[in-house]
This record gives structure tokens, C-alpha cells and sequence, in this order.
């Protein structure tokens, strides 16, 4: 059904830039699937060429205004034509480099206001406020601009977090609920006791920054395979994609496209700063896994024990090279087993 939404919502976008708005205080607008006690909701589009969702509501209600003249403006507008006259929540994007994004928020709030309705009843008008706020809550922090911003390594390091979120993406629309490194936790991707940690470098040698004495700690009673990217920057025009890219078509695979970009924003990513992190291009030259096991090189809590290291030494970093056996890297068809295995526990 969602993308019933999003193929009415970017038509509908389409065909009313085809004729230019008469005034600035005027919209071109058109009736989208999902209807409420007060009509149907609106796509629209001001003289600018802004994109604009309209929701109906009662004279007397109130909107929570949004006039931040940054990304998202909402307001309380009314609309006349020769027969109707009607309140409307007017939900508009003001920066056409996020149209896609607004997009994937319309999405969002059709799908909310159709389940409402979902008794084969249209739903009433202060329901529909609630659930266009409820939506626009989820969302409106990912709209805001952000003073600072992913450095290189940084966004290399995301980069690899991406690159296998995509390979899971493509087995299940929901994996991206698997990926619990931007909330802080041991492992980058977990199902509970199966995990994969992920480590990007860049330069010639693969060595591995180990940030905790749990990050190459399996999960109790589990499984934890590391991957290792080695990956280049190239120059722009040149092969290779950017974080930009691998975050397009995670969105693009994603059943729930606000969950993902809390997580993005979680990871210090946000949508307002895509324009600047375009150009910052990657190309991966190889790729390892490992089991970590017993065998693995590595510290441990367990190991700072034996070691007689006082309990009061906190922080452990530590690098790991792999550029040489042991360990031996894993071949592809047990690492497809373990990614296997992961997403089976997350159904």
C-alpha cells in the first residue's frame, strides 16, 4: 500500500508543476487516495514550485505551527474554489534537494490517516491532525540542519555499516531493525545471538581499530563474524559511490523510512547535509570475514583478569592487524550462512 502512496504523491507532484501558479498566496492541488470525514487529502504545489501536503480539518481546530523558514513549514490554511471552502493543516518543504525525503514523509502520514480509516470509515478530522502530528514528531528533527559534520573517516566507516545493510535489505525490507550501531551497543548488527561487527579502513593495511573489550565479545550463547572493508576514497567523477548513494537505496529498500533515518541521525547523518557529503566517494578493495572465536586476536575482560590489570582501567582501545594469517579469513559461503542466520532470528 505504501507504494500505492508514494507513486500518488510524486505523480500528483509531477503533473501540477506542468502549469505555473497564478499568485503566491495560490496552490495548484490534487486529490490523493486517501479520503477523511472532510474530503480528500491534497497534493499541492505554490508558485515556487514547493511541494505542499494538504490535510483537512475543522475551522476550529488548531495547528502547531511550524515557521522555522528552514525545510518544513506547517500552518493552518483555508482553500476556496467555486463550491468548497476548507481548512486545511498545510504541510510544505521549502528545499527542493529534499523533495525525495518529503516524499517518504507524506508516505508516512497517508499511510497513518489510511489505517485510521481502515473500518471503511473515513476518519474524523481530529484524528487526522493527530496523526499528521504524530508523524511529523518522528520526523521533524531529521529536517533540521546540523553544525557539524561527519569527518572522512567518519563517513568511511558508515560506508561500511551500509554496505552490509544493503546486502540484508536486499534478503528482508525490515532488516534495517538489525542494525544497532548508531544506539551505542557491542555490535553493529544483532538479532540477539547472532552478530556481525563491521570495520572499515582505509590505506593498504587492514588494521582494525577495537574500541571496548565487548566489541569482539559473541553475543552470549552466539555467533559474531566480523567484516572487514578495505575501502579508497577516489576523486569525484571517478568509480566508487558515496554515503549518499548506499543511504538512497537503503531508503528505496526500507519498509519504514522514518525508522531508518532515526537511525541515521543516531549515526550523525543527516538529510539536510547530503549536498556535502555527494562528493566524498568510496570504492572498496577488499573484503574479509572472520569468526570471532577463542582463536581470534583480541582482548577481553576475562583477559585483563588473568593479566591482574586493576578493575578500575577503563576505556580499552586497542589494533588488531590483519594484513597476515592466522586468522584465516572466512570463506563466502559461511558468511552467507551466518547473514542467513540473522535474519531468521529477526522474523
Amino acid at each position: 500500500m505504501s507504494d500505492i502512496f508514494r507513486q500518488a504523491l510524486e505523480e500528483s507532484w509531477r503533473d501540477l508543476l506542468l502549469a505555473p501558479v497564478s499568485a503566491d498566496n495560490r496552490l495548484r492541488t490534487s486529490p490523493l487516495p486517501v479520503s477523511t470525514s472532510r474530503g480528500p487529502v491534497l497534493a499541492a504545489i505554490d508558485r515556487e514550485g514547493h511541494r505542499h501536503l494538504l490535510v483537512p480539518i475543522a475551522g476550529n481546530q488548531h495547528v502547531r505551527e511550524i515557521r522555522d523558514g528552514q525545510v518544513l513549514h506547517l500552518r493552518k490554511r483555508p482553500l476556496e474554489d467555486e463550491e468548497v471552502y476548507q481548512h486545511y493543516a498545510d504541510l510544505g518543504c521549502l528545499r527542493h534537494d529534499l523533495d525525495d525525503v518529503f516524499t517518504g514523509l507524506g508516505e508516512n502520514v497517508l499511510r497513518e490517516i489510511a489505517r485510521l480509516g481502515e473500518d471503511d470509515r473515513s476518519p474524523a478530522s481530529s484524528q487526522t491532525l493527530k496523526a499528521l502530528h504524530r508523524v511529523l514528531d518522528r520526523w521533524r528533527a531529521l529536517f533540521r540542519a546540523h553544525g557539524t559534520l561527519l569527518g572522512p573517516i567518519q563517513l568511511a566507516g558508515l560506508y561500511g555499516e551500509l554496505c552490509i545493510l544493503l546486502r540484508l535489505l536486499a534478503e528482508n525490507p525490515s532488516a534495517h531493525r538489525l542494525w544497532a550501531g548508531p544506539s551505542g551497543r557491542p555490535h553493529d548488527f544483532t538479532s540477539g545471538t547472532e552478530s556481525v561487527e563491521v570495520k572499515t579502513v582505509t590505506g593498504d593495511a587492514l588494521r582494525i581499530r577495537v574500541h571496548g573489550l565487548r566489541q569482539l565479545e559473541p553475543p552470549e550463547g552466539g555467533n559474531l563474524q566480523l567484516a572487514c572493508l578495505r575501502v579508497d576514497r577516489v576523486p569525484e567523477g571517478g568509480e566508487g559511490t558515496s554515503v549518499v548513494d548506499l543511504v538512497e537505496q537503503a531508503l528505496r529498500l526500507c519498509d519504514d523510512e522514518s525508522t531508518l533515518l532515526g537511525l541515521l541521525a543516531e549515526a550523525g547523518y543527516h538529510t539536510v547535509d547530503a549536498e556535502r557529503y555527494r562528493t566524498v566517494r568510496f570504492l572498496v578493495r577488499e573484503e574479509r570475514w572472520y569468526a570471532v572465536t577463542s582463536g581470534f586476536p583480541r582482548l577481553t575482560a576475562a583477559d585483563l583478569a588473568l593479566a591482574e590489570v586493576p578493575g578500575n582501567v577503563t576505556d580499552v582501545e586497542y589494533t588488531v592487524d590483519l594484513t597476515v594469517s592466522p586468522p584465516v579469513p572466512l570463506p563466502m559461503t559461511r558468511v552467507e550462512r551466518h547473514l542467513a542466520a540473522l535474519l531468521g532470528e529477526s522474523k
